[in-house]
């Protein structure tokens, strides 16, 4: 449907173009209601002639590949032949009025030749501008097209680290939960089932809406205070209208997974605050935590984090704030989506 429009596109840029020409060369003739000069059909056919072997041939052949002497040489050959074999047969006359006679004085013999050269260069020059352009909008179109490819494959390329890190988190919670016996265990396990199936068929797509995002957080948190020996400040507010909103798949959860991993005290305590504001004109998620006990970071400790700034970066350029800060005791999150946010 694309290809069609486009297609659709450029035959009534064609057309208006040689709506224009013939406007432009018959205009005269009927604006001073004189008879059309006999050599006006050649010419425009001449004209067809040389625009679209320009714009199909020499274009592409020479002044696309740079060979822009060899371009110009053919193109005053072309438009110097093509004005004498015009002028051989149909032979120009001079208008008469009260300072010449019926024939040209020295000098200005030279002249018709010229208003012919003029007449089938305009045209010419007008094919070539408008090839470059099309060739233009066309490289254009592919280096966007490429880009955009460019920038899927990266997000899928970082949603493949984010998977297994998050599963890797969630069978340690449910670990930790058999080796305790806990009765909660095969509930940790339908809950781990229901996020899996929402990263395995939902994750993949480039848009979620909101709603779904928001129930796959709930289900994370539920997941993570069954782990807890103490959840009692453990808590997440949300406000706001999410009908009819959507962000793109596990752009929260990062922040919520780390506020886990480090927000429990040397005493088992966890205290992880989350809010989550949305409004009309923007998304608002705040993550506050507790700093637990020192741990020695791993080399993958932060690729959730990294992860995600990388994600915001990709799809929302200049559209957000991350602003992370780290007091030695508390570490809090706070990101903002700006309109445009995207919707269903």
């Amino acid at each position: 449907m694309e290809i069609i429009i486009k297609n659709r596109v450029q035959i009534l840029v064609h057309i208006s173009i040689w709506i224009l020409l013939c406007g432009l060369a018959f205009y005269p003739v009927l604006n001073d209601a004189r008879p059309i000069p006999s050599d006006v059909f050649p010419k425009l056919i001449v004209i067809l002639i040389l625009f679209y072997f320009n714009y199909f041939y020499l274009v592409p052949s020479y002044l696309l590949k740079k060979s822009v002497l060899v371009y110009l040489l053919v193109s005053a050959g072309l438009l110097i032949v093509s004005v004498l074999l015009i002028d051989h047969f149909y032979e120009p006359k001079f208008p008469e009025n009260i300072f010449m006679d019926h024939q040209p004085p020295r000098g200005l013999a030279f002249m018709p030749v010229y208003r012919s050269v003029v007449n089938l260069g305009i045209p010419y020059v007008i094919s070539a501008i408008l090839r470059m352009y099309v060739e233009w909008k066309r490289n254009e179109n592919l280096r966007l097209s490429v880009e955009k490819e460019n920038i899927k494959s990266e997000l899928q390329f970082l949603k493949a680290q984010l998977n297994p890190h998050f599963l890797f988190n969630s069978l340690n919670t449910i670990y930790a939960l058999s080796v305790k016996k806990s009765p909660d265990t095969s509930e940790a396990i339908v809950d781990l089932s229901e996020l899996m199936r929402y990263m395995i068929y939902e994750a993949d797509k480039d848009l979620v809406p909101l709603n779904k995002e928001l129930d796959y957080i709930k289900s994370y948190i539920k997941l993570q205070r069954l782990r807890l020996s103490d959840s009692e400040n453990v808590s997440l507010k949300i406000t706001g209208e999410d009908r009819g909103r959507a962000v793109p798949p596990l752009l929260f959860i990062s922040f919520i997974e780390n506020a886990f991993k480090y927000g429990t005290d040397y005493k088992g305590k966890t205290y992880v605050k989350i809010t989550l504001t949305i409004t009309g004109a923007s998304v608002y998620l705040n993550v506050k935590n507790k700093i637990g006990v020192f741990r020695e970071p791993t080399k993958n400790s932060g690729i959730g984090l990294e992860n995600i700034r990388n994600q915001l970066e990709l799809i929302y350029p200049g559209l957000h704030d991350l602003v992370v800060e780290n007091d030695g005791k508390d570490y809090e999150v706070s990101l903002t989506i700006y309109q445009k946010q995207p919707s269903l």
